[in-house]
């Protein structure tokens, strides 16, 4: 006589346990050892010009909606850097931009995030909100909401941003020390 009682299907990773050969914790599967690796997300951006004004975007999304950001967001699959980030200032602010150089990695570990910022320059002044945001705008470097942006990575960007009016020769920026980001505070 058979029993009647089906076989219990794999229900997939559930368990976490360090693998053989490995040094940290995982989620795996204990009936067919698949690991699920959870790696960190890459954002692109750009700190996007026209002349001598910045596109920000209002969050029309959370995190921190309402407030305002440079068109950025996760990379997709089977994109470059580059085109990640000139999809998402079409996206969200209906921009066209021509990507000029790196402008900064930023290390984000409490979020699991490598952010990478280009300089980029609008093909044309006319941009206006996509799904993601309230409203877009052109600033001038006096005019920007310093006390109403998103993220401290924007308030980074930009200012590395003023820094290297100009110049070609520069390595991308990485996380300000303390120190820095202390005059900028003052600064504010």
């Amino acid at each position: 006589m058979s029993d009647p009682t089906p076989p219990t299907a794999p229900q997939g990773p559930r368990v976490r346990a360090i693998p053989a050969g490995e040094d940290r914790e995982r989620l795996m599967c204990p009936d067919c050892g698949y690991i699920a690796y959870q790696n960190p997300l890459i954002v692109v951006g750009s700190v996007a010009v026209w002349e001598d004004r910045i596109l920000l975007c209002r969050r029309a999304i959370e995190p921190r909606k309402g407030f305002w950001t440079l068109p950025a967001g996760f990379m997709e699959e089977r994109e470059s850097t580059m085109e990640g980030a000139a999809r998402e200032a079409w996206e969200e602010a209906r921009a066209r931009i021509e990507i000029d150089s790196l402008l900064a990695v930023y290390d984000i570990p409490r979020i699991s995030q490598v952010q990478m910022i280009f300089r980029a320059r609008l093909l044309s002044p006319d941009v206006s909100a996509g799904p993601e945001s309230q409203e877009v705008g052109l600033f001038r470097w006096d005019e920007i909401p310093w006390g109403d942006l998103a993220f401290p990575t924007v308030h980074w960007a930009l200012r590395e941003h003023q820094a290297r009016l100009g110049r070609t020769d520069y390595a991308p920026a990485v996380n300000p020390a303390p120190d820095v980001l202390a005059q900028w505070e003052r600064m504010l």
